[in-house]
């Protein structure tokens, strides 16, 4: 058994780098009122932080003088402790080193941290009732994968991005809290990005920088909607969105969509009339269609008849291909009735977590305080380097580059899923990045999806997206994350997989060797034109 002066070597293990030796706060609380010494107090705490994993095998225990003066004890309290852990093998001492906590307490000693404790799930305060969560399926290793959000960082402006955060990293930090409404000089970048790239006149003081769209969505709920408020919501839609919604309390009203967008005769008039309408107008999702000019002008006049408000999800407009831009619903506001959100996710990456948000003033003065509450303001450094990524021209650049590289996967994907006609049709091609997939009736998307995960890939259904009655038998196609050869790979299985399914639904109703014939023409002619 090591002496006390090799329990008082230095705190540091030296066999051990990199690992710690148990911090002078570790919770240890002796009561000095109980009837059980001093010693066999802090033995049984320290026995309990070994047993469920605070203190590690191997890791170097603090000196007896450094933890009695940590515990405002004698040092015979803290040497009786590590005596008794000694004897009991939960403590081993070397030589001229310390002591250490015990390696061959496997046997003994569940190697696992104790489980956090769990309540009942009856318990009071878990009595309201929230929709299930929507959760991105994971990304499966060794599959391919229409991923539908998914952005290709491949062609980030690598030089200039890494340069931005090196320009940001020799700023000094703020020793405050920033404003809620975001770093002013991305909120001015943004302000003159919009009015370049969506017609949208506005200042930094109408803009509210958020961490994405969602978040955008989260506040103008809080700020407007009461329990049982109706909003209008397309149908099928962005299933978050309408979740953060419906956990904000609000009924939800499925507005239908067609190949001009949202249909403006399903919106309620009078009395019955929505409190808030939410749409993507620029690139529904997720068909894919767009908002025509006489429907944007017609809902802005509703709005304002019906004292309504519109939350105009601009996600991806800034990618079009082949087809003119249209104006955004906000640039045509002239009553103050929309909310417009955009964000960072599309253009850089979903990990960047950077949105905005323009409002009118009086709404705005809400949402500032709602987000005051919430997070107080969206990271500094990053909004700094997005500001000096728009100020020098580099994220307007690249989202040019960018329309060049998606248009030529969206041409890829049309090229290679010619064959599937007539049984199915692509979609909601001229903006954006993703497709949508119009099956015929007689082929179940879900039979689609299960036959192309035989073939190791993923598609999404679109029924998911609903929250009625699918009205449409389809499948999504994100390709923005797909290299051109995975993308073609992908388009390949899809076709695939439509054909298996077909020829399935043929015999079932006695005409397969017409369509099997049909199949081959589909699959085997690489001179077959495009869409």
């Amino acid at each position: 058994m090591p002496d006390q002066a090799q329990m008082d070597q230095p705190a540091v293990g030296r066999d051990r780098p990199g690992v710690a030796a148990p911090p002078a706060d570790l919770p240890l609380i002796l009561d000095r009122s109980s009837r059980t010494a001093l010693s066999k107090q802090l033995s049984g705490q320290l026995r309990t932080a070994i047993r469920c994993g605070q203190l590690e095998p191997g890791q170097r225990m603090p000196s007896t003088r450094a933890l009695a003066d940590a515990l405002g004890v004698g040092r015979n309290i803290t040497f009786e402790a590590y005596e008794d852990l000694l004897a009991e093998g939960y403590l081993v001492g070397r030589d001229r080193s310390g002591t250490y906590v015990a390696h061959d307490l496997a046997a003994e000693v569940p190697g696992q941290p104790r489980p956090l404790p769990t309540p009942s799930t009856a318990a009071r305060w878990l009595r309201r009732q929230v929709p299930e969560p929507h959760v991105e399926d994971a990304i499966t290793s060794g599959l391919l994968e229409f991923r539908v959000g998914q952005t290709d960082t491949r062609a980030l402006p690598q030089t200039e991005w890494r340069r931005a955060w090196r320009d940001v990293a020799e700023l000094d930090l703020p020793s405050d809290y920033d404003d809620p409404a975001g770093d002013l000089r991305l909120r001015e970048a943004v302000a003159g990005y919009l009015k370049r790239a969506r017609g949208l006149v506005c200042t930094a003081d109408d803009v509210i920088i958020t961490a994405g769209a969602v978040q955008g969505v989260n506040l103008v709920a809080q700020a407007v909607l009461e329990p049982g408020d109706t909003v209008g919501f397309e149908e099928p839609g962005y299933r978050l969105a309408r979740q953060i919604l419906q956990e904000a309390g609000a009924h939800i009203l499925p507005l239908p969509v067609d190949p001009d967008g949202l249909r403006l005769d399903a919106l309620p008039t009078g009395t019955d009339a929505p409190l808030l309408v939410y749409t993507t107008p620029s690139h529904q999702f997720p068909l894919g269609v767009r908002l025509s000019i006489p429907r944007r002008l017609a809902l802005l006049e509703w709005a304002q008849q019906h004292d309504a408000l519109i939350i105009e999800d601009d996600y991806d407009s800034e990618f079009r291909y082949g087809a003119p831009p249209l104006p955004s619903l906000a640039s045509l506001d002239t009553n103050g009735r929309v909310v417009y959100l955009g964000t960072f996710s599309k253009v850089l990456s979903p990990a960047v977590r950077v949105g905005y948000v323009v409002a009118p003033p009086v709404l705005r003065d809400r949402l500032l305080h709602i987000k005051g509450r919430l997070d107080f303001h969206t990271s500094w450094p990053v909004q700094r380097a997005l500001a000096l990524l728009i100020e020098q021209g580099h994220l307007e650049r690249h989202i040019r580059r960018m329309r060049r590289v998606y248009a030529a996967k969206r041409s890829l994907l049309s090229s290679a899923l010619h064959g599937v006609r007539p049984h199915a049709r692509l979609m909601g091609l001229e903006a954006g990045l993703h497709a949508h997939l119009e099956l015929d009736p007689a082929i179940p998307a879900e039979r689609v999806v299960a036959a192309a995960r035989q073939h190791r890939l993923i598609v999404p259904s679109l029924s998911p997206y609903y929250l009625g009655t699918p009205d449409r038998n389809g499948l999504l196609l994100g390709y923005g994350g797909l290299s051109l050869p995975d993308l073609e790979e992908s388009a390949r299985l899809l076709a695939r997989a439509v054909a298996q399914v077909s020829r399935r639904a043929a015999e079932a109703d006695g005409w397969g060797n017409w369509l099997v014939n049909l199949e081959e023409n589909w699959l085997c002619d690489p001179a077959t034109p495009a869409l």
